[in-house]
């Protein structure tokens, strides 16, 4: 596989985290250095572990992640987008709870969400007997670059004091969105369609 497709593979992985990276910009306003090296070091970590773990798992454990990734993508994206939109909601400013997303299970749980298609890609790789560590490597670092790039996009948002409830509720109905389409991806709704 050459470095160009790897490099490319490894952008289309980066968007989610990336998008990701925009709400928790937005969500927290002003970054700290801490902050920027713990949501960047975990995605790309998790980004550069899943291919990896789709590579090792092969065909013999595929077949049974297969069938429930999406959901649990979908459900880790989806509970913090709902928490993202009631703090929209929420009646002032001393209600609306900012909740750092680069610390605790939050930060676990988007961190899984938005790397749970690198596993697909390590089981591509797998398939086709490509060799699994620069290719990890190179989603890693990628995957962090974004993420980077998108905290400071969302931080410059965020200090705009009367769009910042605004850019919240984006960033929830953004991961909602990102949601729904991995299940579209996954083939959800042509399952559902099919059968109503």
């Amino acid at each position: 596989m050459s470095l160009f497709s790897i490099i490319l593979i490894a952008a289309a992985l980066a968007m989610d985290a990336f998008a990701v990276a925009i709400a928790a910009g937005v969500t927290l306003k002003t970054l700290d250095f801490r902050q920027r090296f713990r949501l960047s070091w975990h995605f790309g970590l998790f980004q550069a572990l899943m291919p990896i773990a789709g590579w090792l798992a092969g065909s013999t454990v595929s077949r049974y992640i297969e069938s429930v990734d999406h959901w649990i993508a979908f459900g880790l994206l989806a509970y913090v987008s709902f928490h993202m939109i009631k703090d929209f909601f929420a009646q002032d400013e001393e209600q609306r709870k900012v909740k750092d997303p680069t610390k605790g299970m939050m930060m676990v749980m988007l961190s899984v969400s938005t790397s749970i298609d690198a596993l697909a890609v390590g089981l591509s790789m797998s398939m086709l007997q490509v060799e699994i560590i620069f290719p990890a490597v190179i989603i890693g670092i990628t995957a962090s670059a974004f993420t980077l790039l998108g905290m400071e996009l969302g931080s410059k948002i965020g200090r705009f004091d009367k769009l910042r409830p605004f850019a919240l509720l984006a960033g929830g109905i953004i991961l909602l969105l990102i949601g729904f389409n991995i299940l579209y991806e996954h083939g959800v709704f042509n399952f559902l369609a099919a059968n109503i």
